[in-house]
């Protein structure tokens, strides 16, 4: 299945999450089905992160959202961790700081915006701006519309810079979010991740809910599309998330660069380098 075409928010079109499933697994029926298929993507994204950084002509930019615990972190590991971290580099972007809100705020996000070969993750983005501002009422609605705005030629503008722009927001259902918060609470080594807040969080998942629609609606274009990926089951938001980076970084068309000294002359030096250590050898 083409998970890109399957999943992608059409420009202009209207988005409605309770009528996207998140149980959805295409014809996988469970963890073990899926896992060799997943294994082979993650091979063939470090090759394609090889291909892009060599390149050094193109960039990508991965921008994941999600309600709490939709599994931001977990896909980065999985999908992504494979990849080279001399050219992947994942940023967090977290409650702004005191120079952060003396700028506009696109400022943090564009200093860490990807150099020429760089694949880069937004764990959390520019759109927490049009969410949980809106969400909390931190500024005037007159404030946040306008942003929609300004995040379109925000990426417009990356895009002409050859950044190549994916937006994945992982879709998991209030019951399952419940599920993952109790596990946390089970888990010694997941406890750090929980907090009190995130239980009062819970009564305002409608109106984050129609946050993340509009800004899907208003927001995803065809230089940088949104894609809305069932994550309810993580093997199957892992294995569909590799899919959508592959068939992305293909389409970059990229090139490996032609070496720029005589490999021909550089064989015959390897080669009198080569007699000369086995003679050593052999005398030694």
């Amino acid at each position: 299945m083409d998970y890109r075409k399957k999943f992608l928010v059409k420009p202009g079109s209207k988005v409605n999450l309770n009528k996207i499933d998140p149980d959805f697994t295409d014809v996988y029926e469970n963890k073990e089905e899926a896992l060799e298929q997943l294994e082979q993507n993650t091979a063939k994204l470090a090759e394609l992160q090889y291909k892009l950084y060599s390149e050094n002509k193109q960039s990508l930019l991965i921008v994941l959202q999600a309600m709490d615990a939709g599994g931001k972190d977990g896909t980065i590991k999985h999908v992504m961790g494979p990849m080279n971290p001399q050219s992947c580099r994942v940023h967090s972007y977290k409650q702004p700081s005191s120079e952060e809100l003396d700028h506009d705020f696109l400022w943090r996000i564009h200093r860490f915006a990807p150099r020429n070969g760089e694949v880069v993750i937004y764990n959390r983005s520019h759109y927490e701006d049009v969410l949980v501002v809106r969400v909390h009422d931190l500024v005037p609605k007159e404030i946040w519309s306008r942003r929609y705005e300004f995040i379109n030629d925000f990426e417009k503008m990356l895009s002409f810079h050859k950044v190549k722009i994916v937006k994945l927001f992982l879709h998991i259902t209030q019951e399952e979010q419940l599920k993952r918060f109790r596990k946390r609470l089970e888990r010694p080594d997941k406890q750090w991740k929980i907090s009190e807040c995130d239980y009062k969080e819970r009564q305002y998942w409608n109106d984050y809910t129609k946050a993340f629609e509009d800004a899907m609606e208003k927001c995803s274009t065809c230089h940088s599309p949104w894609y809305i990926i069932p994550a309810n089951h993580k093997w199957f938001r892992n294995l569909s998330v590799s899919q959508i980076l592959i068939d992305t970084m293909e389409d970059m068309k990229m090139k490996l660069p032609e070496p720029e000294v005589d490999i021909e002359h550089i064989r015959l030096l390897a080669i009198a380098e080569e007699e000369k250590a086995r003679n050593t050898k052999k005398n030694s």
